[in-house]
């Protein structure tokens, strides 16, 4: 390559549209009719790669400038702040409707209705088969494509999963997607910023900004004809998954229709829907973060208990494309283990999983950040190079006053620290304007990790022209190692 020529440099745009899926033409990401209102605002995905692009590009000065002068006059209603007058148009009240007073319906019918066994016994199976196919299926195989699944499981997480009422997997694919693009951003659909409800359920029960509206390529979701058969008939295979066969099931074999409608439907979905809930909100707020601390996401047990196995989040986050959340034996991650059977059964192949190097570098950056911070924290003394330099003479004249003694061509105060010395003052007192490098460094004591930090912290300039060494630890090192040799 010539001096001149140039190279080609990436077109941020063209990679926008390829990433939101623009570049090519997709169908529609929000059903049409009442399940698309069900799951999700159209406003919300109505975004060209320039507009994401420019976003992405300009400052937060400039686009909230940017966003308050297009604003100015017309504000939306998530905007306005909550009032009596304009409560009830803020809130999204089909979400409302299915996720809060279906539920409390459920509830008050869970009261005066005692549940039969066989009732509840239905309801934990439709709930382990409902959690599963959000978390094996919806999260891992869909979202993220951390594994390929025969036609039967994808059939299977389709219908069940449709009973967990959280929308099909074409929109709850792509809003995930959306999730992990702008995480801890105003275009996350779950900002955890927001605080614990907003992430939890406030982002469904309000209306949101379409401002904030993002994409994401969903293209070979839309390939699966399973996923565009779900999505198209979404609204009839939710409430048949969810609350017709349940009703069905309790009602042909045991006679407690009304037990399966309650108990094994109603109830089932909420907890199940609560259950996804914690994955945006608890998995963002209690925990630790072992891989990453620059994002909210965190690794807990009891969100992994609450949640099939999703609560080592900050692990997900880094590694979204592994189909395991837990990588300890005895971490709890159901989800995983049930993948993993599938794929012993010949049902779930090419099962992706990080390279062990790159999750352990994850784990020392993590760590080594912290220690830098811990570090940052302590006094460690001046830079050698932020030292004043000194000449033999000043040291001479200074020395005896003030307590003076060079190590490795640095000068070090150690007035103040005589009568602390643990090998006694003598040994100060006899160094006190000399060169005491050899001493220090093992020729009388090899000197611990704390002596040197300590040692450090009394600095005060540098011998001019005489080559000093910040590292006496090092120095102490070496001159072991030749006296082993001598």
């Amino acid at each position: 390559m010539s001096a001149t020529e140039e190279l080609e440099v990436v077109e941020v745009t063209k990679l926008n549209a390829i990433a939101a899926g623009t570049n090519k033409k997709v169908p529609r990401i929000v059903a049409a009719g009442l399940g698309g209102r069900l799951m999700g605002t159209a406003d919300l995905v109505k975004v060209t790669a320039e507009e994401i692009t420019k976003d992405s590009m300009e400052s937060l000065a400039e686009k909230d400038e940017r966003e308050k002068q297009k604003y100015a006059k017309v504000k939306h209603i998530s905007e306005e702040p909550w009032t009596f007058d304009n409560f009830m148009a803020k809130i999204n009240w089909l979400n409302a409707i299915l996720v809060v007073a279906f539920p409390i319906f459920g509830i008050y019918s869970a009261i005066l209705t005692p549940p039969q066994l066989k009732t509840l016994i239905l309801a934990g199976i439709l709930y382990a088969f409902s959690g599963l196919s959000i978390t094996a299926g919806y999260h891992r195989l869909y979202s993220h494509k951390a594994y390929d699944a025969a036609l039967p499981v994808r059939m299977f997480f389709a219908f069940f999963g449709a009973g967990a009422i959280e929308g099909s997997i074409k929109w709850w694919g792509h809003s995930h997607r959306v999730h992990h693009r702008y995480t801890d951003t105003p275009r996350d659909p779950y900002d955890a910023r927001r605080g614990f409800w907003y992430s939890h359920m406030g982002w469904m029960l309000s209306k949101a900004n379409p401002k904030n509206r993002a994409r994401a390529d969903i293209s070979d979701l839309t390939a699966d004809p399973v996923v565009t058969f779900q999505h198209r008939h979404y609204l009839i295979l939710m409430l048949f998954s969810a609350f017709i066969f349940p009703t069905l099931v309790a009602g042909f074999f045991w006679n407690d229709y009304w037990g399966g409608f309650i108990y094994a439907g109603v109830l089932k979905s909420f907890f199940i829907q609560q259950v996804t809930f914690c994955v945006n909100s608890l998995a963002h707020w209690i925990g630790v973060q072992p891989f990453d601390d620059r994002r909210t996401p965190r690794d807990h047990v009891l969100t992994a208990f609450v949640t099939f196995g999703e609560g080592y989040h900050n692990f997900h986050h880094e590694f979204p494309s592994d189909y395991r959340n837990a990588l300890k034996w005895y971490q709890y991650d159901p989800t995983k283990m049930t993948i993993w059977c599938l794929s012993k059964l010949g049902l779930a192949w090419n099962l992706k999983k990080f390279s062990q190097n790159a999750i352990e570098q994850g784990l020392l950056q993590q760590q080594q950040k912290k220690i830098d911070r811990m570090r940052q924290k302590l006094q460690w003394g001046l830079k050698v190079d932020e030292l004043p330099v000194w000449t033999r003479e000043e040291f001479n004249q200074r020395a005896k006053n003030e307590g003076l003694i060079i190590i490795s061509g640095i000068i070090h105060n150690c007035k103040s620290f005589i009568k602390e010395h643990p090998g006694g003052q003598a040994l100060i007192r006899a160094s006190l304007g000399k060169d005491a490098t050899n001493a220090f460094s093992g020729a009388v004591y090899a000197h611990s990790n704390a002596a040197h930090n300590l040692l450090a912290t009394m600095r005060v300039a540098v011998v001019k022209d005489v080559a000093h060494n910040a590292n006496t630890f090092d120095v102490q090192e070496e001159f072991m190692e030749k006296e082993k040799q001598n």
